[in-house]
Order: structure tokens, then C-alpha cells, then sequence
């Protein structure tokens, strides 16, 4: 069956691809970037097929109108792709404030924000399926990139938790998690000076960065299509090699972490205690704070 899809940050790199891989197999689809003239050129090719229009999701009423704006072209809204994002290069005492609140006011406000737009007509529809895209850096960090590492670990929190919410409503959520591939994303990060400390440190990561095995960005296009026509979507979807031995490396540490250290995490708990939790007794009857 034709799928509506609404992409953000569908100038480029993997919201493109997703967006004509839709298209060409015959779904509608709007999409957006910060410039309306990034997307325009798909209006020639697909016609009626496509809405583009612009979007900055740093701006919360340009969200909430484009989102309205594109339902009622279309009249539902089947895929919803949260892809719009940037980057920061920065050892963790370089970045700025402003920097940081930059990064994490697209990374995650602005996935924020679409959802926030898209939600109450999805739950009125009774369906539809959010694809937040996060990246392999949502499951282990590197230095140097560590504040966008923390957006992407944020955004996979945000999704996890929103699947349980909106699961009663036929709303089913995935994480699409990006190992590293040859697009042109890391080339518009923002980049912090350099204090002297770390120089030479920022010489090695990024010579290692230069030569790590990067995949075709276009090879995702089916991986997508099959995850938005799955009867049973995951709550995770990695793509690429790199993905599961990464995770399986994470958590094979932590876990022999944890369990080297129960003993004190135990211990920690003290004298178990039965007690009526009266703060959960107020968020479940929605009676007031009573402090």
C-alpha cells in the first residue's frame, strides 16, 4: 500500500536517499530542509509525488506549521523520518555553551519538536511509525565528538521511552542507528579552537577517522523500505558491519563491570525497605504535588 512519508533534513546524505528510494517505488512524500532550494529539484522528477518545503526544526512554530501544512496536502502520514542534525567537533573543554546548546537544540529539541507536531495527528490517525534516526555513537562515544555522541545517546533514551507511550495507540517507534558511512555529514560540523593540551591528540583521531571503512550510504535504501513495511518493526535497527560488534563489545564491558562491582552496588541498597510510595500514588491519580 502507498506510504506517506514526512523526512527532515532531506537536502543529503541519508534523508535523500530514504526520501527518492520512497518516491520511486510509488509513496508521497514531503520533504524538508533549512532551504527550500536543497529539495526543490525533486518536485521536477516526482511531480505531484513530493511536497518540499522548508523547514529550520530549531524553530518551533516554522515545525508546527510545516507539519500541519504537509497533513493537509496529503491527508495522513504513514513514516515519519526525524533525520535533521548536525555536529560538533570538540574535546569536551573546548566547546563553548553556545556551541553546545546549538548542537543539542537540533539533535534532540528539534526531533522534539517534530514529534511533538506529528503526534497528536498520528494518535488521531490510530497509526504510523516514527523512525528517529540516531547513530552507532548513540550506543558507544568517541572522544572529540563526545557532545554529539551525547544527543544521539539522548535521542535513543527519548525513543525508547516514547515507544511504551504511544504503543496504545497503534504508533510504533524504531531507532535507525547508522555505523559510519561515506556521506558528507561530518564535513558541515561545527569545529571548536583547539586547546594546546589536546593538539596533538586531535592530529591522531582525526588521521584515524580518514582511513576507517565506510559504507555506501545508498546501500541503506533497502534496509529502510523493508523496516517501514514490517508488520513488526524493532525498537532498533543498526546499519552497516559495524554495528553489532560494537554493541556486543559495549555491553560485554559493562555487564563484567556491573558484576565486579555488585558486591559494593549491593551493599550500597542498605536495609530493604517496604514503604507507600505516595509520590507514584500522585502521578497515577494525577492529584497535585503535594510539596
Amino acid at each position: 500500500m502507498k506510504k506517506t512519508w514526512f523526512i527532515t533534513g532531506a537536502s543529503r546524505g541519508f534523508g535523500r536517499i530514504w526520501a527518492e528510494a520512497a518516491l520511486k517505488r510509488g509513496d508521497q512524500v514531503t520533504t524538508t530542509a533549512r532551504k527550500l532550494a536543497d529539495v526543490a529539484d525533486l518536485k521536477k522528477q516526482f511531480g505531484d509525488a513530493v511536497l518540499p518545503l522548508a523547514l529550520d526544526v530549531t524553530h518551533p512554530e516554522q515545525v508546527q506549521q510545516v507539519v500541519q501544512q504537509a497533513f493537509a496536502h496529503f491527508g495522513r502520514l504513514d513514516v515519519l523520518v526525524n533525520n535533521a542534525g548536525t555536529s560538533l567537533f570538540a574535546a569536551t573543554e573546548e566547546a563553548s555553551d553556545e556551541q553546545i546548546r546549538d548542537l543539542f537544540d537540533a539533535n534532540y529539541l528539534g526531533m522534539v519538536r517534530v514529534l511533538r507536531a506529528v503526534l497528536p495527528l498520528l494518535r488521531r490517525q490510530g497509526s504510523g511509525h516514527i523512525l528517529g534516526v540516531s547513530s552507532g555513537l548513540g550506543i558507544t562515544a568517541l572522544p572529540l565528538i563526545g557532545f554529539y555522541c551525547a544527543t544521539k545517546w539522548a535521542v535513543e533514551a527519548m525513543h525508547e521511552a516514547l515507544a511504551q507511550e504511544v504503543r496504545p495507540f497503534g504508533i510504533r517507534v524504531t531507532l535507525v542507528e547508522p555505523g559510519a558511512y561515506a556521506t558528507d555529514f561530518g564535513k558541515t560540523a561545527a569545529i571548536a579552537d583547539t586547546l594546546g593540551p589536546y593538539a596533538d591528540f586531535r592530529k591522531q583521531f582525526l588521521t584515524r577517522l580518514a582511513s576507517l571503512e565506510r559504507g555506501d550510504p545508498e546501500a541503506t535504501a533497502e534496509a529502510i523500505l523493508k523496516l517501514v513495511d514490517a508488520d513488526d518493526p524493532p525498537l532498533r535497527l543498526g546499519l552497516g558491519t559495524s554495528i553489532l560488534p560494537r554493541a556486543r563489545a559495549a555491553y560485554a564491558e559493562r555487564l563484567a563491570t556491573w558484576e565486579a562491582w555488585e558486591d559494593v552496588s549491593n551493599a550500597a541498597m542498605g536495609e530493604p525497605r517496604k514503604t507507600t510510595a505516595a509520590w507514584i500514588e500522585d502521578l497515577v491519580h494525577g492529584t497535585p504535588d503535594r510539596n
